[in-house]
């Protein structure tokens, strides 16, 4: 080959079946697929007890694999060393490809792009929700296959900035590490008086029920429990509800509030917090699966308030606290009793700005290796489209 073509996926990767024959009283390893372009990964070892099929799928280096229920998540990758020898069931097809005409991480790098994605998941729109793209729809899928040299050179660009985007996600998370470290210790400190919690903050639980969808002339964004993630949130489907002004009062927040998730059928999101910060006009209402935690004036500063209930979180206190079998709920008879070590105010600024310090620094660090992931998309879809020469963009990078 000396120029580009567009060939199917048939055509230059072939479905290798390596079956093997389960045997009672013998431990197999096992693999999948994740979503997300998080790749391969050991699903741990499983035996005739434990599986129900009598045969799998011997794995080895190099194959390309998918996950036929997930492929719209991007659930794609080339099998590392590590994995060779293990077994997939016939939800994960293995491909041998042609080396002479295409390099597997070539092939890994098309079913990165968004927009392959997108034209995968409009194939299976209207199936049912576990619908599968199977082995024939990725046989019949058109790839781009330019000259192993240019494959070669765009996969090591890509693997540059894929590098660095390692780097970055390896250094938040051990500044997150250090930070967290940092704020138990802040937040515990022995030296500073024990109270409870009722008596460091104003503990509001939200509205008992959900009132009627906005119809009338109280209309007032309305946040749930899902709106609220691990200091953050998310305002894309905030719902409009009829709030008075009497319970807008009551259940109204303002800026510098912290909004505590009260249960979950997940127990890692009990306790989940996120400071409200203002991001839509006022009144804002809360849902009864939240708490709002409030700062007293004279007794406590926001900031302090915010990073006391992130530590409760991480540290599992929050949860500790939580009763119910499959879902967890947070009481407030135990919110309100939870000990809090309450420096006095000046001490709470002090501790809050050098908290917030080091949060700046971790949330800096994530959106610049998100700023690179939005590079490395645009990137890598010019290059496969040749909108993106690829000598200026190894310059780039």
């Amino acid at each position: 080959m000396s120029e580009w073509q567009h060939v199917p996926a048939g055509k230059i990767a072939h479905q290798r079946r390596e079956i093997v024959r389960l045997e009672p009283g013998t431990e197999y390893r096992t693999m999948g697929v994740r979503w997300y372009g998080k790749g391969a990964y050991d699903r741990g070892v499983v035996t005739t007890e434990t599986v129900k099929a009598k045969s799998l799928y011997r794995v080895r280096e190099g194959d390309f694999a998918f996950n036929r229920i997930d492929t719209h998540k991007g659930a794609f990758d080339v099998v590392s060393a590590d994995l060779d020898g293990a077994l997939a069931t016939n939800e994960f097809p293995l491909y041998e490809v042609n080396e002479e005409e295409l390099d597997a991480r070539f092939l890994l790098l098309n079913f990165q792009r968004s927009e392959v994605l997108r034209q995968i998941s409009a194939m299976r729109a209207g199936s049912e929700g576990r619908a599968r793209w199977k082995e024939a729809d990725f046989e019949a899928w058109i790839v781009p296959v330019p000259p192993l040299p240019v494959q070669g050179r765009i996969i090591e660009v890509i693997g540059a900035v894929d590098d660095q985007i390692t780097a970055l996600d390896a250094e938040a998370g051990a500044l997150t590490a250090v930070l967290r470290r940092r704020r138990a210790d802040l937040i515990t400190n022995k030296g500073a008086p024990a109270v409870r919690a009722d008596e460091a903050f104003e503990i509001t639980m939200g509205r008992q029920r959900a009132p009627k969808y906005a119809t009338g002339p109280y209309m007032t964004p309305y946040l749930r429990s899902a709106n609220v993630g691990y200091g953050t949130l998310d305002l894309s489907d905030v719902l409009e509800m009829n709030f008075d002004p009497k319970e807008r009062e009551v259940f109204g927040l303002v800026p510098g509030d912290v909004l505590v998730s009260e249960g979950s059928a997940s127990q890692s999101a009990v306790g989940m917090p996120v400071m409200w910060r203002g991001e839509l006009p006022e009144p804002i209402c809360f849902q009864k699966t939240l708490m709002r935690y409030r700062a007293i004036e004279g007794v406590s500063v926001p900031a302090f308030v915010n990073h006391w209930c992130l530590w409760a979180y991480e540290s599992g206190t929050f949860l500790d606290i939580a009763g119910g079998t499959n879902i967890k709920h947070i009481t407030a008879m135990r919110a309100v009793r939870m000990p809090v070590r309450l420096p006095d105010v000046a001490d709470q600024e002090r501790i809050a700005a050098e908290l917030d310090t080091m949060s700046d620094v971790v949330a800096a660090t994530r959106a610049e290796a998100h700023r690179l992931r939005s590079v490395r998309a645009g990137l890598l879809s010019g290059l496969l489209d040749r909108t993106i020469d690829i000598e200026s963009a190894e310059l780039e990078v």
